[in-house]
């Protein structure tokens, strides 16, 4: 006998593939179907559908008093939905919020959420809740033939498997939700445009997207904004069913302060501050000066952005946060819904609003049959009564003296069962006061009716008329303006770092050591800073704040940094090493500051150098720039700004106190290299470290030099400097005796 083999006889074999298939595809299919996406009919989940049928149950109509939250939620997941009671409540919470729906389903009553924070709501518990008006239009003819029943999870009840919508919800209030394999994002429209886009399906049954499109001019959101996508756009997502829109927050000027009064939907306010703080914090905004949040009861959005002055352009600052922050966003559209025939599916504008005409007048047709139906019920239990009242007596001793009325009363008088089951119903002394006038004013009455009725059913022209006086009837109840306005607009583009930055003067000094900082205004003497101890003034450069400094090292790098982001003066500064990556053993040797466009002058002590664009010397990169070629030995000069004017003047002198001027247009201009050589330093004494070119600068037409030895200045004007002309890599003539020792020279 074979032994560790198991005996699956009398029990079903399957494929672990095929199982974990199956299973997989029933997961699926129930997500899609019975949980995220909204129906076509009724635009309803079947939580939400559930929760509306469950409210209306329990006789929480707009006009009632309202009831605790918790007692309908028990309802619900008690009788027709066993999951979560949070979940239930939160689907619950979203039907009432009038900032997230266009047209709210649920009446709350207490804390329901707010915008800046729609998770903030009240528990169950603390809550009331009953329908509001517009719920009338998927309720009101729930109990008249117009839908399917099905039985709840445990069979003991019924509930509605679709609402009789009387107006297409799935637009009006849209809807979202995330199934497998497929998503849907369904924005909210405005009631009196679908009211009317209908109405002319209606009439058109092939009424082209664009057609349509002359009456939905676009989406309606609930909190208003701007929706700044152009008309093509809107027009291509009706047609396809997908794409993307741009909705942009409402904001308007309010004693020179920007007040946003409307944001995107689903953008909370408090988030919108964190994220301009934020950039405040980080010195990205110093236009900006302080920020409120204003938003009461009243304005459920007001935030205020106080601008530093008034002279800060509010145009350019909206158009920077509206594209660095969520006062602009992009919205994801899918109008992917289940279809009539049960699967889901994308459908444009046109195939949308034609299925739901096609199950709104399926849905009339059954409630008119219905009605119909009924009155002829009760026309033919009339003639009953009618017959019963002509022969009074007779019926009133049949009752009295037979042991079985019902079967005497039909054959003697000919009556259907359901005609003397009528008259067997009444009460005899109710059956002594029938009315002939009364019996036959009601039969004509019903008689009127059931022809209208007749009428309407066989002519598809009166149906489609009364389905648009219906629409149109409801549209004029429940609808209102437009909220979202539609206003095609450009993409907003942030502004450019330096653009941010107030163009306030500063002065960029920089220490011996390589400690950088920033003073605000030009009056401010640098050398008179406290420095740390063993450091000192080496250069300083003034400019404006929305500018780069440029650091030149002694390996001939150049480094750019934006002059708002060094330390304030106040402090002893920050070390340059901390921010930039010059090479081992490198020290500062200056600091230029200024536009692209303005020219600076490099050179080394070895006599060498060249004019070069300061935009030439900018860098992004950390390690800088090369961009003068230091020969070996030699030390690089402070660099020195160069107003590059006719008549401009390269002064240089060399360490024997040799002054040498000549044209600046000598001079040539390169953006990187040794350059040319400026004055004439003997290359032998040089090595030796007998000669060299102290200090050179820039004079401008008929500008000064000033010369500093020790503590002692000297001026030089434009006519004293023609002694010292001379041609470009000569050695000049030399100063006065006492004057020979030159510290530094710059233009006065």
């Amino acid at each position: 006998m074979e032994t560790g083999r198991l005996d699956f006889e009398g029990i079903e074999q399957q494929r672990l593939a095929d199982f974990t298939e199956k299973a997989y595809l029933d997961y699926s299919m129930y997500v899609i179907l019975d949980r995220a996406l909204p129906h076509v009919a009724d635009g309803l989940k079947p939580v939400q559908r559930r929760i509306v049928y469950a409210m209306s149950e329990l006789g929480l109509s707009s006009g009632s008093k309202p009831k605790k939250s918790a007692r309908t939620v028990g309802d619900v997941i008690g009788k027709f939905h066993p999951h979560g009671d949070s979940a239930c409540y939160e689907a619950m919470v979203l039907m009432a919020q009038d900032f997230a729906y266009r047209y709210p389903i649920v009446d709350g009553q207490g804390n329901w959420g707010s915008q800046d924070d729609p998770k903030s709501f009240a528990a169950m518990r603390y809550t009331e809740a009953r329908l509001t008006p517009y719920a009338a239009t998927l309720l009101s003819e729930l109990g008249q033939g117009t839908v399917e029943w099905l039985a709840n999870f445990d069979g003991t009840l019924k509930e509605p498997a679709r609402l009789p919508a009387r107006l297409p919800n799935i637009l009006l209030n849209g809807g979202s939700g995330i199934a497998v394999g497929m998503s849907t994002d369904i924005p909210p429209h405005n009631l009196r445009e679908v009211a009317a886009a209908c109405i002319r399906l209606l009439e058109e049954p092939k009424a082209s997207v664009g057609a349509l499109c002359e009456h939905i001019s676009g989406p309606d959101f609930p909190t208003g904004a701007e929706l700044i996508s152009p008309p093509e756009d809107i027009a291509a997502l009706y047609e396809s069913g997908t794409g993307t829109l741009r909705v942009r927050a409402a904001w308007e000027r309010e004693d020179g302060d920007i007040v946003v009064t409307e944001l995107p939907h689903q953008v909370s306010g408090g988030k919108v501050l964190e994220q301009i703080a934020a950039q405040m914090r980080a010195k990205k905004l110093p236009m900006v000066d302080d920020l409120r949040d204003e938003s009461d009861h009243e304005n459920p959005t007001r935030l205020v952005i106080v601008p530093r002055s008034n002279r800060v352009d509010l145009e350019a600052l909206m158009a920077h946060l509206f594209a660095t922050t969520d006062l602009e966003r992009t919205v994801r559209v899918n109008l992917n819904v289940i279809g009539l025939d049960g699967r889901p599916r994308v459908m444009n504008l046109a195939q949308l609003l034609g299925e739901w005409l096609a199950y709104r007048t399926e849905t009339v047709r059954r409630r008119l049959q219905h009605r119909l139906d009924r009155v002829e019920a009760r026309l033919h239990i009339l003639e009953g009564l009618l017959v019963a009242y002509l022969n009074i007596d007779e019926v009133i001793r049949i009752i009295r003296e037979e042991d079985e009325p019902k079967p005497a009363l039909m054959s003697a008088f000919e009556l259907t069962d359901r005609q003397a089951e009528a008259i067997l119903e009444l009460r005899l002394r109710h059956l002594a006061r029938l009315e002939e006038i009364r019996i036959r004013a009601e039969q004509e009455e019903l008689a009127d009716e059931r022809d209208r009725l007749a009428k309407i059913l066989k002519s598809k022209a009166r149906l489609k008329r009364l389905i648009r006086d219906e629409i149109s009837a409801d549209a004029e109840l429940h609808g209102d303006g437009r909220r979202t306005r539609i206003v095609a607009r450009a993409a907003a583009q942030a502004l450019d770092e330096t653009a941010l930055v107030s163009a306030e003067p500063v002065t960029v000094v920089l220490s011996q050591r390589g400690w950088a900082r920033s003073a605000k205004g030009h009056e401010i003497e640098p050398e008179q800073l406290s420095y740390k101890s063993g450091d000192g003034f080496l250069a300083a450069a003034r400019g404006r704040a929305n500018q780069l400094a440029v650091f030149l090292d002694s390996t001939g790098r150049a480094y750019s940094v934006p002059a708002h982001t060094l330390p304030s003066a106040r402090g002893q500064g920050d070390p340059l090493s901390g921010r930039l990556n010059p090479p081992d053993g490198a020290t500062f040797a200056g600091v230029l500051i200024g536009d692209p466009d303005d020219r600076c002058l490099l050179a080394t002590d070895s006599g060498y150098g060249f004019l070069a664009r300061l935009g030439d010397l900018h860098s992004r990169n950390r390690a800088g720039k090369a961009v003068l070629r230091v020969p070996s030995g030699a030390r690089v000069l402070p660099p020195v700004p160069a107003e590059l004017d006719d008549g401009a003047v390269v002064a240089a002198v060399g360490s024997g106190g040799q002054l040498l001027c000549f044209a600046a247009e000598d001079l040539p201009e390169l953006a990187r290299g040794k350059g040319n050589k400026i004055f004439g330093v003997d290359a032998r004494k040089f090595s030796a470290g007998k000669d060299a070119m102290a200090a050179v600068t820039v004079v401008p037409a008929g500008g000064s030099l000033l010369v500093v030895s020790g503590k002692r200045t000297m001026t030089l004007k434009s006519r004293d400097l023609e002694a010292y002309t001379g041609a470009r890599a000569r050695r000049g003539a030399l100063l006065p005796r006492g004057w020979r020792k030159v510290d530094s020279i710059r233009a006065a």
